[in-house]
């Protein structure tokens, strides 16, 4: 639920990766990949294991919030976390660890392409809503160096400014020096931006440590609380009207 949507709001600030963007079909795509490799499983069989090391190692992790961050550390995650799908999926009992070490980096290229990506399908109108309606728009998120070159790809990249990356800024969500760092380049005060994402700890509880109001996007069945469905839950808000008649 969007809550004081009639606050004096001048920008929305937005995570990336399930909140603006996703990679469809990323079972299918793993499954085809390891087929190639000979190492078979079915579709249903991956996106299990994989959910599970994502809401182990991503979603539930344990942070203290001050981890530097980069591009090495960035691929360091996800290839222990493609590590630990393969063992759960009895990746060790029939490959060297030489190639499951190949894999996982393989797998991480592949997942960092813009080729995989695509918007959600309330994302193109709601931003340009935004725009139509005088916000400026904004991206903090954690990923890889590529985002830049898959909003590019996209064609959406024009919307946002600043665009904060963390293995480029060496911060990391939920630290939330990242979202002063998004201010102070945004020229913005907190109380001027709403910041939208899918994560409770990261895109939550850390804008609230310096002052930003955030709003969950729910995305899938495993987000839980309150929330909205769609970025169009935004702009259709009672009370969220033009800046310019702030």
């Amino acid at each position: 639920m969007l809550q004081n949507p009639s606050l004096d709001y001048q920008a929305v600030f937005f995570d990336a990766g399930d909140t603006l963007l996703t990679v469809p079909g990323a079972r299918e795509t793993m499954q085809r990949y390891l087929g190639e490799h000979a190492f078979h499983r079915t579709a249903e069989q991956i996106g299990e294991r994989f959910d599970t090391a994502f809401r182990l190692l991503y979603y539930n992790k344990p942070v203290l919030g001050n981890e530097l961050c980069s591009p090495e550390s960035d691929r360091a995650f996800w290839i222990q976390l493609y590590r630990h799908m393969l063992a759960e999926l009895g990746a060790p009992e029939q490959v060297e660890e030489e190639m499951i070490h190949r894999w996982c980096h393989e797998l991480y290229d592949l997942f960092v392409s813009p080729e995989q990506y695509v918007l959600f399908d309330d994302v193109r109108d709601t931003l340009e809503e935004l725009k139509l309606r005088g916000y400026r728009m904004a991206i903090v998120s954690n990923f890889a160096p590529t985002l830049r070159s898959i909003l590019h790809y996209m064609r959406i990249d024009h919307y946002f400014d600043p665009i904060i990356v963390s293995t480029e800024v060496g911060l990391e969500k939920p630290n939330p020096a990242i979202f002063q760092l998004a201010l102070e380049q945004s020229g913005l005060l907190a109380r001027q931006v709403l910041y939208v994402g899918d994560h409770d700890q990261n895109d939550i509880w850390a804008p609230n440590q310096v002052g930003i109001q955030a709003v969950k996007i729910k995305r899938y069945a495993y987000h839980s609380g309150d929330g909205i469905h769609s970025l169009r839950d935004l702009w259709q808000a009672p009370g969220f009207t033009s800046t310019s008649e702030k």
